[in-house]
């Protein structure tokens, strides 16, 4: 067998090994791969659109789509039938599947009543732009709650509630308007209280002035200050308590002895001293002499 043979017959083993291994791999790739698609044998009613804080939900607001079954939404409804006419009290996003927690009762209604929770109480006060902290005020800010009263000869200034929701500024009680953090101008604020703190809101209003001042809300913290009384405006020294109520309501009769101030006495440079005469030597004759010249 001479070369060109032996190199023929190598050209010819290496075609044919080629040509199956192209096929084999042409195989493995053209052949499908099988996938596991999860079944769906439930349906949750979602959104459709977003529906906002106290609305009551229409049948066009929802949709329902279907879910898989080994991952259930606690409190989700199958139909939309028992949904429709129930009022949100927290706002649900499209295609945010719609949840009994979520919506009031169906004879709750809809509207801001249905976002007060159980025990609490919505109290509405008057405000402008300077106690409202130029309109800052806002749904779901939280403020403290300052009044300012008269008592007997002086004013007194202290904190009523201490880190209290706004539920409403004006008319707007939906947190989604108010995103982007613009001051909204309005007239009353309506705050989320406690039947207790509400009656103390409530009498502040009526006997003295009243004053929000605007927390940040990861500060959490009552709080806590002995009040504010004009005297103590312009004292170095420790503030003097407000007096406390007695018995009837009345306040107790509190001392107040004036604190010596230390004043300091700017003290006058002393006087010039009185300038040097001066002298003049004078000759008369065999005579000398000095004169003083003033």
């Amino acid at each position: 067998m001479d070369r060109n043979t032996r190199t023929l017959i190598v050209v010819l083993v290496a075609l044919v090994a080629a040509s199956a291994a192209s096929y084999g791999v042409y195989r493995a790739i053209g052949r499908p791969t099988v996938k596991e698609v999860e079944v769906a044998h439930t349906f949750v009613v979602v959104a459709a659109r977003t529906i906002p804080v106290g609305v009551r939900v229409a049948a066009a607001d929802l949709k329902v789509i279907p879910w898989p079954e080994k991952a259930p939404v606690p409190g989700s409804f199958p139909k939309i039938d028992p949904i429709v006419g129930r009022g949100a009290v927290t706002q649900i996003l499209e295609n945010e599947p719609v949840t009994e927690t979520k919506l009031a009762s169906l004879e709750g209604g809809a509207g801001l009543p249905v976002t007060i929770p159980q025990g609490m109480r919505a109290i509405s006060v008057r405000v402008n732009e300077v106690v409202g902290v130029a309109g800052f005020v806002i749904p779901g800010t939280r403020v403290d709650v300052f009044v300012t009263l008269r008592q007997q000869n002086e004013s007194v200034t202290r904190v009523v509630v201490s880190n209290v929701q706004v539920l409403t500024a004006g008319t707007r009680y939906d947190q989604d308007k108010t995103k982007t953090g613009e001051p909204i101008p309005s007239s009353v604020v309506t705050l989320l209280l406690t039947p207790e703190d509400a009656g103390r809101v409530v009498l502040a209003s009526s006997d003295g002035q009243l004053m929000l001042a605007l927390r940040n809300p990861l500060d959490v913290a009552p709080t806590a200050t002995a009040g504010t009384r004009t005297g103590n405006l312009f004292s170095t020294g420790t503030p003097v308590p407000v007096a406390e109520a007695g018995p009837g309501g009345s306040p107790k009769p509190r001392v107040v002895r004036p604190r010596p101030v230390a004043v300091e006495v700017e003290r006058q440079p002393p006087p010039p001293p009185p300038p040097k005469p001066y002298t003049v030597e004078a000759i008369r004759g065999a005579k000398r002499s000095e004169e003083t010249i003033r």
